[in-house]
C-alpha cells in the first residue's frame, strides 16, 4: 500500500491553468462597463428626436382633460376589538368626467356606504404593510365604479389615511 501512495504522488498530472478563467472574468467586466457607458451615454437605445435632442422650450404641452373632482365626506372607521380601539381616517376625492359631476354627486351616500363597508372589513395587519394603499386604492376605485357605473369615475384620489 506504501507503493501504491508513492506511485500516486509521482503520477501526479498537472494542474490546469487558470489564466483562461482570469481572461474570461476580465473580459466579462470590460464588455460589461462598455455595454453600460454605451447606454448610459445614450450610443445605443436612446430615443433621438429628428436631427436634434427635445427640450423642454421646444415640447409644446398637450392640453389636460377636462376633469371634475367629486369630495366625498371624511369617514372614521372604528377598525374593530383586537386593534386596540384603533381608528382609521379617511377622506378621498373622486375623479369624473365634467358631464356626470352631478350624478355622481348624487350617488354619494351610496359611495361613502361602499367605502365604510370595505374599509371595516379590514384589519390592522392588511393596513400597515407597506404596498396597503395601493391594493386599498385598487379596490375601493373598482367598488365605487360598480356603484356609480362604468365611465363615469375615472379615478379615486386619497386625500388623507391616518391610522390611530
Amino acid at each position: 500500500m506504501a507503493d501504491d501512495d508513492a506511485e500516486a504522488e509521482a503520477g501526479d498530472p498537472k494542474k490546469k491553468s487558470k489564466k483562461p478563467l482570469i481572461f474570461g472574468a476580465v473580459l466579462a467586466l470590460v464588455l460589461g462597463g462598455a455595454g453600460f457607458f454605451a447606454v448610459y451615454s445614450g450610443m445605443i437605445l436612446a430615443p433621438h428626436a429628428e436631427g436634434e435632442h427635445a427640450t423642454m422650450d421646444d415640447a409644446h404641452a398637450q392640453p389636460l382633460p377636462s376633469v371634475a373632482f367629486v369630495p366625498i365626506d371624511p369617514l372614521v372607521i372604528n377598525l374593530g376589538r383586537g386593534s386596540s380601539n384603533r381608528h382609521l381616517k379617511f377622506r378621498a376625492e373622486l375623479e369624473v368626467e365634467p358631464a356626470t359631476q352631478s350624478e355622481v354627486a348624487a350617488l354619494l351616500p351610496r359611495v361613502t356606504d361602499v367605502l365604510n363597508g370595505y374599509l371595516r372589513a379590514l384589519n390592522v395587519a392588511e393596513l400597515e404593510e407597506p404596498a396597503a394603499l395601493i391594493k386599498l386604492r385598487a379596490q375601493m376605485l373598482r367598488r365605487v365604479q360598480i356603484v356609480t357605473g362604468e365611465g363615469r369615475v375615472r379615478d379615486l384620489l386619497i386625500m388623507e389615511f391616518v391610522l390611530n
